[in-house]
């Protein structure tokens, strides 16, 4: 497969990004002012402790939660000044995404499954390019299988296929190996790593598990919605 296309250094681009949310007790900040850059082919660990805002600051650069305040540039572009149709067909286009609870379409098999991110861009090849994914992941012999009737690791193992598909120039982690066993997780862990230096893509992950975060390339730490890069 070809590499992803080539985006301007730096990939992501965070600034003055905060968000704010009420509730019956007032108005809750749940990240404060955050500025950050993610260079063209990095792996970024973000890490902090449950409840620190590293999942909402995920959402939001994928453009799946907005801020209260700030700008999030991927490859060149002005996320938050595009709508929502807008915001989505730049996921589609160049982003991928592997959720913790894996996110699988419960009425599709494995392979329409990983069909379906080709199949929404139109791609005439997207049946033989989900099928040499999913064999790639070591699930040649589980195309028809319903998520249902997968194990947890074959599930994470087809959202990676999933989201490696399209060969997108970004990718972002939610915790992959959150719902996992340790073996499986680790397994799971060492595939994401191995197609991501495939691909050549830049990959933000975010993980509780500092073993995990030791392997990216560079680590921030997020504290009560702040970033710490010391």
């Amino acid at each position: 497969m070809s590499l992803p296309k080539k985006i301007t250094a730096p990939a992501i681009t965070v600034t003055n990004l905060s968000k704010r949310v009420s509730d019956a007790t007032g108005e809750l900040t749940i990240l404060h002012e955050i500025d950050f850059t993610v260079q063209a082919g990095e792996t970024l660990a973000i890490v902090g402790a449950s409840g620190s805002g590293k999942s909402t600051l995920l959402g939001i650069l994928a453009g799946l939660d907005v801020p209260s305040e700030g700008k999030v540039v991927l490859d060149g572009v002005d996320i938050f000044a595009l709508d929502e149709d807008g915001r989505a067909i730049f996921r589609k286009e160049n982003l991928g995404f592997v959720f913790q609870s894996f996110q699988l379409l419960m009425h599709l098999n494995a392979l329409e499954n990983v069909m379906l991110p080709l199949e929404l861009r139109g791609d005439k090849n997207a049946r033989a390019k989900a099928e040499a994914m999913l064999a790639h992941v070591g699930l040649a012999s589980r195309l028809q299988h319903y998520p249902k009737f997968l194990s947890g690791g074959e599930q994470q193992r087809v959202a990676l296929a999933r989201a490696f598909v399209t060969e997108p120039p970004l990718l972002f982690a939610d915790e992959p190996t959150g719902s996992l066993d340790a073996v499986t997780g680790e397994a799971v862990i060492q595939l994401m790593f191995a197609l991501n230096r495939e691909r050549g893509s830049t990959l933000v992950l975010v993980t509780h598990d500092l073993s995990i975060a030791a392997r990216c390339g560079r680590t921030v730490r997020i504290v009560a919605g702040r970033l710490d890069q010391s």
